[in-house]
């Protein structure tokens, strides 16, 4: 068993506009926000306690969320009064958690569907301090690099460079023995990939990468979150059972809607992630647009890459 903290209190700023009226971890991806896909993970990978560290627009998250109950977890809450960083966040998540099981570590920007469960059993095996979730990726000039040796032990983290000496690159999934959470300064800003892990390195302590080739996307940009979306999907659209659409729409590209929507006559739809309770009337014409929770898009209207809700129309930078 284990024991987990969400790291959503970042503010989104790579997301505007979508992030204007909603935190980046609530931002709906094939249906269900992208935190809702994370606590199925931890779910799936037997993780029974999660924390939610959060900062920016946290009051979003318990009205959605509660006590998890509802997923068969339980949730609970640290906000941070000012954000503290990945470790300074991590610390203080930490100080709602015991020091009996690995505690897991997930990013709110990223999507994976690689084995918790198997890296939590490496983690395990190799009595290692922290194991990270490292992927290959075809050019890491654009990350920074996390070379390993045949046993799969870190030997540095290296900082973005045009010849990379390995393309093995931090995918943001980190477990943690019990006791080194208390090596993070309480109250302090710090960084876990700038200053915990390269110090853990350099006094020898046992950091391992834990290798495993499976999706995953860091959904920080508008551009990756519909393409997040579209992954997810994986077909010509996807609608909640709550939802109504004409006989007669035109739905494609991996749209995604939904619940509680109703989707007018002669409407066409390409490649749009549409939140709850929207209505699109009759003849609207929209693509690769964000419809946020709520909005009501006027017959005939056509918009291609906007950001459309209650009160907001803007370009998305796609």
């Amino acid at each position: 068993m284990a024991v987990g903290i969400l790291l959503v209190g970042g503010f989104g700023t790579r997301l505007k506009p979508l992030t204007d009226e909603y935190p980046k971890p609530m931002l709906p991806v094939a249906g269900l926000p992208v935190t809702e896909h994370q606590v199925l993970a931890a779910k799936k990978a037997g993780i029974h306690t999660l924390v939610f560290a959060t900062s920016y627009l946290s009051e979003v998250f318990t009205p959605y969320f509660g006590d998890g109950s509802q997923w068969g977890i339980k949730i609970i809450y640290a906000v941070e009064k000012e954000p503290l960083g990945t470790g300074g966040a991590i610390r203080n998540a930490a100080e709602l958690l015991g020091r009996t099981e690995p505690i897991v570590i997930f990013n709110g920007d990223v999507l994976s569907r690689h084995s918790i469960s198997d890296q939590i059993a490496f983690h395990q095996k190799n009595s290692a301090d922290v194991t990270l979730h490292l992927i290959d990726v075809e050019d890491a000039r654009a990350f920074g690099c996390v070379p390993t040796d045949d046993s799969g032990r870190v030997t540095a983290f290296l900082e973005k460079m045009e010849n990379p000496v390995t393309q093995s690159i931090n995918a943001g999934c980190y477990i943690f023995s019990p006791d080194v959470i208390d090596k993070i300064p309480l109250g302090t800003v710090v960084s876990v990939e700038r200053e915990t892990f390269p110090a853990l390195v350099e006094s020898g302590r046992p950091v391992f990468g834990y290798k495993e080739q499976s999706y995953w996307l860091d959904v920080g940009t508008p551009a990756a979150l519909f393409k997040g979306s579209r992954d997810l999907v994986d077909g010509e659209f996807q609608a909640m059972q709550s939802t109504v659409i004409a006989p007669d729409a035109v739905i494609t590209g991996g749209t995604s809607i939904g619940a509680r929507c109703l989707i007018g006559a002669a409407t066409v739809i390409d490649d749009c992630i549409i939140g709850d309770d929207v209505i699109i009337e009759d003849g609207a014409h929209l693509s690769h647009s964000f419809i946020a929770h709520g909005a009501t898009i006027s017959a005939g209207t056509i918009k291609n890459g906007h950001y459309l809700s209650k009160k907001l129309d803007l370009p998305i930078p796609l």
